[in-house]
């Protein structure tokens, strides 16, 4: 479906950055005005370069990312940075907002700084992080960096909405790396040991290459063995590095292993397309139910013990089948 030509989708289409900032408000606020438009624009996808950066809180993501936007400036890149934050209890927005992230690149109209709220979502992402990733990749952004809130052991909702990730660390972080020994290093594409110039940083490094190594298996059928960069983000030593490692990733699933490519995007369509579904067989059901109003009533009868939720589930589901 071609975009209307004075439709939102046709000024993201020519980097419009108040139009692609309106459509990526809407679909955060989950307006349904925003799907048209991204429809129109998904065919005009698919170019961008998607990059994860994921880490424990504390670990320098957010200099990393500032560094790794300098380093596609000077080549010339524009950049789109989604910047997941941890959602406010009270207003259901981003407690960390764009204005006290990456400053120096503000007044840079090659770069688009958006803060997402993750609003409860487990692992941090939530749908419309996919969806501005689609209004970012259809403006011409060459890169696209989405860092998120932090990692556990089964946050690796990243590793389906990247092509490239990247799992920083530090040294001293005992947890941190029990936590990417229980799983985490099935996603990192690269992984980086940030402040590197703290005591056991030789330590940190000798622990994930052992890991590797106990993966190595898989990552010879792969053809891509994760390197490992020690950085001092704040020093900027260590991201050229980083930075080059990033690009010859994106060059390994270009040209080396367009299978991998191909079931990333798989992968990343097929969750997209699961979340769509999600939300559109809950709004359903909320209207066979009778809404949130009566949702309501039902829980404050459950509340007040004249019902339970056991009974209230069955109760529901009959409601919904029709057989009530």
């Amino acid at each position: 479906m071609a975009p209307k030509d004075d439709s939102l989708a046709r000024r993201v289409l020519k980097g419009d950055i108040r139009a692609t900032a309106k459509l990526i408000r809407l679909v955060d606020d989950n307006d349904p005005e925003a799907l048209p438009e991204l429809a129109a624009l998904y065919p005009h996808t698919g170019a961008a370069h998607v990059i994860g950066i994921t880490g424990s809180p504390g670990v320098g993501k957010s200099t990393i990312v500032d560094k790794i936007v300098g380093k596609f400036r000077e080549d010339g890149k524009t950049v789109g940075i989604l910047a997941v934050d941890p959602t406010s209890p009270f207003t259901g927005g981003a407690i960390l907002g764009d204005r006290i992230r990456m400053q120096r690149h503000f007044l840079d109209s090659g770069v688009f700084i958006r803060s997402m709220a993750t609003r409860g979502q487990f692992g941090g992402l939530t749908r419309s992080t996919a969806d501005a990733v689609v209004a970012l990749d259809a403006m011409g952004k060459d890169a696209i960096i989405i860092e998120t809130v932090g990692v556990g052991q089964d946050e690796v909702d990243i590793a389906h909405s990247a092509h490239t990730t990247v799992l920083v660390t530090i040294p001293g972080m005992g947890d941190d790396i029990q936590a990417i020994k229980a799983g985490l290093m099935e996603i990192g594409d690269l992984f980086v040991v940030n402040k590197s110039d703290r005591e056991g940083a030789g330590k940190t490094v000798r622990e994930l290459q052992f890991m590797l190594h106990m993966s190595s298996e898989r990552y010879q059928e792969s053809g891509w063995e994760p390197p490992i960069i020690q950085t001092i983000g704040v020093a900027e030593q260590g991201i050229d590095d980083l930075y080059q490692e990033i690009l010859r990733h994106r060059e390994y699933l270009k040209y080396l292993d367009k299978n991998e490519l191909k079931r990333r995007e798989r992968l990343k369509i097929k969750r997209q397309l699961f979340e769509l579904l999600k939300e559109g067989v809950v709004n359903e059901i909320m209207k066979k139910i009778g809404g949130d109003e009566v949702l309501d009533g039902i829980v404050n009868d459950i509340l007040d013990r004249k019902s339970d939720p056991y009974s209230a589930n069955a109760e529901l589901l009959k409601r919904i089948s029709g057989s009530a």
